[in-house]
């Protein structure tokens, strides 16, 4: 849906802001038209840092068709995830970026809205339905893995695997000859979402993106009679079109299509981004994979099913996990909507500002992360977490728009890891350090060289 259909089916839509609305807040203007787009998209997290040393920890932005603010430190995490006044629209932030790709995906919901919304999807993420996709997970690890050996491309190949997984999970079902198209339609909505130009126009991001998601759509939508009407089916796209709100009624094939189209991105892009990371500094740290080596042998045998009751025994493969999301977080800064005035740092931020927040600038300030730079999972021990302000890690969000899928991601994690580290050593060339794409979703540009030595 286009931003201007969202406006008019949305009156509490707020008034876009200008260059003068905000010229009380210390930022820069940029370029005519453009502003600091470019700047931005050359390196997203160098121009953030620059901003927050020259300005501090709240600043005026103007990239990307768009004049709003950004706030910087654990208190504005707080602010906006917790959001106890109702000041920020999450739907109106992430709106203009992803409307025309993720249209009424979770992400994209407020107040009321998103809480029957995810009520009604929380029952995919439950116990027993989380005991299911162990054991899809298992058995897709189980065929893929044996693989993998030698030296290789590590993101390609977990890109692809995520998705075989997510087809699994979420499906029941392997994709076949459309996984090629698939993966493409989610590489092409992922990079529009950052085009410099926001209209689907032929041979641009977002018209490649916009067609990525019409071959999403294209694909569910004639699946959802006949996976309502199959209560046999426990799959996420099953139990999501049998999913009732609490007036009883069915979600519309079209919500069922969004919710699915997001989730999917979800656990597709942001996962393989995550174990990525996971793997690269494993690879860069080897005494720490040594370290989960050690404690995966101890839960279970090399190679083996893992249950869902052993997820917790992951203590150290968890901390782990926790530092790699912190040192790259999947989603390295959160747009809202200011919904009403407000005041941060001293400063009064009128209705219709576009707000954001950067996790990935919070997860490296010193004051709560000393030598940032330092891959050290005892960061999250839990005496060490309990001394950290709350919102100084955010990698899944928080509040009411806590990541739905936290879980899932960890679980999925820990099952790969376990089959990987007990079966290969993970070994790069020596001085090998990878450039990443920073933004949207982090990246080796690359694709990551490794070498998967079996033991």
């Amino acid at each position: 849906m286009a931003l201007a259909h969202t406006q008019a089916a949305n009156p509490h839509w707020t008034k876009r802001v200008g260059l003068s609305d905000l010229s009380h807040i210390p930022g820069e203007n940029g370029l005519p038209v453009f502003g600091t787009t470019f700047r931005l998209l050359k390196d997203p997290p160098a121009y953030g840092k620059y901003l927050t040393e020259k300005y501090g920890n709240i600043y005026r932005t103007n990239a990307l068709g768009s004049v709003g603010v950004t706030l910087i430190g654990p208190e504005a995490n707080e602010l906006l995830f917790m959001d106890r006044e109702k000041l920020f629209s999450s739907e109106q932030g992430w709106g203009p970026v992803l409307n025309l790709l993720f249209p009424r995906g979770l992400m994209l919901m407020d107040f009321d809205h998103h809480r029957a919304d995810r009520r009604a999807l929380g029952i995919a993420f439950k116990p027993e339905p989380m005991r299911h996709y162990v054991g899809q997970m298992n058995r897709v690890f189980a065929e893929k893995l044996p693989d993998w050996i030698g030296d290789m491309l590590f993101f390609p190949a977990i890109k692809q695997l995520t998705l075989d997984v997510a087809m699994e999970s979420f499906f029941g079902v392997e994709l076949g000859p459309d996984a090629d198209r698939m993966n493409k339609s989610y590489v092409d909505m992922v990079q529009a979402s950052i085009g410099v130009v926001r209209k689907p126009l032929p041979f641009t991001k977002m018209g490649r993106g916009v067609a990525g998601r019409k071959f999403v759509v294209d694909f569910l939508t004639p699946q959802i009679a006949e996976r309502r009407r199959n209560e046999n089916r426990q799959d996420m796209f099953s139990q999501f079109c049998r999913a009732r709100r609490e007036d009883g009624e069915y979600m519309s094939d079209g919500e069922i299509v969004d919710h699915m189209n997001f989730l999917l991105l979800a656990a597709h892009d942001t996962i393989t981004s995550s174990v990525t990371s996971l793997v690269w500094l494993l690879a860069k740290h080897p005494e720490w994979q040594d370290k989960l080596r050690e404690e995966c042998l101890a839960i279970a045998p090399a190679g083996s099913d893992i249950s869902y009751d052993d997820m917790g025994k992951f203590e150290l493969l968890e901390m782990a996990f926790k530092e790699a999301l912190r040192l790259i977080p999947p989603v390295p800064s959160i747009p809202r909507r200011a919904l009403r005035d407000f005041e941060f740092m001293g400063y009064k931020i009128p209705a219709g500002t576009p707000v954001g927040i950067s996790p990935a600038y919070v997860h490296k300030m010193e004051e709560y992360w000393p030598e940032p730079e330092k891959f050290d999972p005892m960061r999250f021990t839990p005496e060490a977490v309990k001394a950290r302000h709350k919102y100084a890690w955010v990698p899944f969000g928080g509040g009411a728009h806590m990541c739905l899928g936290l879980h899932f991601a960890y679980l999925q994690t820990k099952l790969f890891m376990h089959r990987l580290l007990t079966t290969r050593r993970i070994e790069i060339a020596d001085s090998y350090n990878p450039e990443w794409q920073p933004w949207p979703i982090p990246q080796p540009k690359d694709g990551l060289k490794v070498r998967l030595v079996e033991i």
